[in-house]
């Protein structure tokens, strides 16, 4: 075939088909699937972690797709793309996020997860306190239990990944004071994740240096692409860090930054999590 005799255009849609030569002789392919396919097969890690879709995955987790998030190669994956698992989405908000941060550690490959609702809603703690930090919330004791559960449901246990995060755990004159080393599978996320940077969360005064030490130190890429994504719904959610001796951040409904009283207000619990093979 002489391509060259064909009418030539300039311009296609994502279902036009094009011409492919495979190893099993000429075969059709769209231009979507065309577009897609030549990116899965050529870039990094590094460039895929950049690159929004939004593709459905599935109702399940396969073994293929475990197999590649194993592998540590991704393929088949981008950001914003997402399993609709029961009645919820769960989509992909980074990449290898936690490699090598940690006490120990992290060293294996991973998807970012995050659901695109709230799971429920709950209260940090049962008055408007912050003694203990996140780690002595009831949030983080009690709370986040049915999100743990929730989230096991939807991936299975041994998918979910399990690395060291730096929490705090105590508060003075309402500042974060003191943090240390945990075991970690499913968190409230912090200001940074969401927004790229502290908003509400107390700097120093020149003699006190607050407790702020985290490796979740980046905006996840899905919040730096497509800003909608920190809240698609219109709810508010709460954020684990500490703003003062009764408020906790969290996610405005309206879109803004925002902080509250820690019992006051039972709010959204919109956790985040890395998915292994």
């Amino acid at each position: 075939m002489d391509v060259s005799q064909l009418t030539q255009v300039s311009s296609v849609s994502a279902s036009d088909r094009i011409l492919l030569a495979t190893g099993g002789g000429n075969k059709g392919i769209t231009v979507n699937d065309a577009f897609w396919g030549i990116l899965d097969a050529v870039i990094s890690v590094e460039q895929r972690r950049n690159i929004f879709r939004g593709k459905n995955l599935g109702t399940a987790l396969t073994a293929a797709q475990k197999a590649e998030i194993k592998a540590g190669t991704f393929k088949g994956f981008f950001i914003g793309d997402y399993w609709s698992i029961g009645d919820r989405i769960w989509r992909i908000v980074d990449i290898n996020y936690w490699l090598n941060s940690g006490d120990t550690s992290c060293t294996t490959p991973h998807l970012v997860i995050m659901p695109d609702q709230k799971l429920y809603d709950a209260k940090m703690n049962e008055t408007n306190i912050t003694t203990g930090g996140y780690v002595g919330s009831q949030m983080y004791t009690a709370n986040l239990a049915n999100a743990k559960t929730l989230v096991n449901s939807a991936f299975g246990s041994a998918n979910i990944l399990n690395h060291r995060e730096y929490l705090t755990n105590a508060v003075t004159n309402g500042y974060p004071s003191a943090g240390a080393w945990y075991d970690s599978t499913v968190e409230l996320p912090n200001e940074i994740m969401m927004y790229g940077s502290l908003v509400f969360t107390p700097a120093g005064d020149g003699s006190f240096v607050p407790n702020r030490y985290t490796i979740d130190k980046t905006q996840l890429a899905l919040m730096k692409m497509y800003p909608r994504f920190i809240n698609p719904g219109r709810y508010w959610y709460w954020l684990r860090d500490v703003v003062s001796s009764a408020f906790f951040a969290h996610v405005g409904g309206y879109g803004y930054t925002d902080c509250y009283r820690a019992a006051s207000g039972s709010g959204g619990v919109r956790p985040v999590f890395g998915l292994v093979g």
